[in-house]
């Protein structure tokens, strides 16, 4: 198919707010690209509207039918929709529920329980023989004591289907579970082994023949359950090397979901002996500036290497080499730090690449602003962490 006729609905293109990039990218190829999102038109920023032919407004993301409507207009309007996608956790299960109403190739809806929710990815993973922690879907605190007689406490308890750490606790006792669970649970939970671990990623892109042509791993400071409840200051930051272990388990995780011109974003335990054990998988760009992240680290441009991918067009000329470790460095409007911002951007000079106030939606997790940082070796990383989040 010529890119020139390849309809691309993208949903909600303008949050999060760099995505417009993976539009931009899309358009530089020829694709004709069409919009459906929750802002307003007027709102869109000039190098979105520049690459969007058409733009359709719903006032909720949230109501199917409009997005059926919009789709089924935009059909009306360019003809046949190729690709629907938004690269995003929260438009999963609609984009399926979409692909699936307009005969547009990609991950349908009967797929979506298997790769979205925590039982079942625990499904693949067993089914691949990927070592993953145990882990049940419990309606009752009886079910959750029962699971901890057998596995041991504690547990973390999370929502089946859901995105980063919301609405995640631990549970160390049976009157733990007592107290967490004495009003009915508001959707379907999991319980899972506790893991003491540290967490790091296995991130990149798959063509559409399901061959890995991008791939970079990341480790996180602190796992995303403790940074939301006790509220630390997270930081995150890239890897020149993946372990030969963790790219063995992440190539078989990919292959078990049967990824085609997708993004997938895998979060493994790195166990104190060495071990790798993998918490979940999300078919999606990693969250935050991630994305950017890997960009400073290699010196390329993901966002056009995707389109590519999307596009069919040939990536076997594409190389990189992660030079760099990239970090993002989080702070907290509710804590007072010791340097001011004019002091670490003194001191960080060059190795400083961007300075953000982050939107709300990221606050809990990402903190009210983050600093991303470029180096060449982790011992300069690792004082960069500690001068900006270093406590007045």
């Amino acid at each position: 198919m010529p890119r020139g006729a390849m309809n691309f609905v993208f949903i909600s293109p303008h949050f999060p707010p760099h995505y417009f990039h993976f539009i931009s990218a899309l358009r530089e190829r020829g694709v004709t690209v069409l919009g459906i999102g929750d802002a307003s038109y007027e709102s869109l920023r000039p190098e979105l509207k520049a690459s969007l032919r058409e733009y359709y407004f719903v006032p909720s993301l949230m109501d199917e039918d409009a997005l059926t409507r919009a789709a089924g207009y935009l059909t009306w309007r360019h003809g046949r929709i190729h690709r629907i996608d938004s690269l995003n956790e929260s438009w999963l299960e609609v984009e399926a529920r979409l692909r699936g109403d307009f005969n547009v190739p990609g991950l349908q809806p009967e797929d979506i329980h298997r790769l979205r929710s925590k039982s079942g990815m625990a499904e693949v993973f067993h089914e691949a023989g990927v070592p993953h922690p145990d882990l049940i879907r419990v309606r009752d605190a009886a079910q959750v004591m029962a699971f901890a007689a057998r596995v041991g406490y504690p547990l973390v308890l999370k929502p089946d289907v859901g995105v980063g750490a919301a609405n995640t606790f631990k549970v160390a006792s049976d009157e733990e579970v007592d107290a967490a669970l004495s009003h009915p649970l508001p959707t379907t939970y999991v319980a899972q082994s506790f893991v003491r671990g540290t967490i790091v990623t296995y991130d990149g892109i798959v063509d559409r023949h399901g061959v890995i042509v991008f791939n970079l791993s990341h480790e996180y400071s602190d796992g995303g359950m403790e940074t939301v409840v006790e509220q630390r200051d997270i930081s995150f930051w890239s890897h020149k090397e993946i372990p030969p272990a963790l790219d063995v388990l992440g190539r078989q995780v990919v292959a078990a979901f049967g990824l085609r011109e997708r993004w997938f974003h895998l979060e493994f335990f790195r166990l104190p002996d060495g071990r790798f054990m993998v918490l979940e998988a999300n078919l999606r760009p990693p969250g935050g500036f991630m994305v950017d992240m890997m960009n400073y680290t290699c010196d390329i441009d993901v966002y056009r290497l995707w389109a590519r991918v999307v596009t069919g067009d040939p990536v076997a000329d594409f190389r990189f080499t992660p030079r760099y470790h990239v970090c993002h460095s989080a702070r907290r409007k509710s804590r007072r730090y010791r340097h001011p911002h004019a002091d670490v951007e003194k001191k960080l000079g060059t190795s400083l690449i961007l300075h953000r106030e982050l939107p709300s939606i990221y606050h809990s997790l990402l903190g009210e602003e983050m600093y991303l940082t470029r180096h060449a070796d982790m011992d300069a990383l690792r004082d960069t962490v500690r001068f900006i989040q270093d406590k007045a």
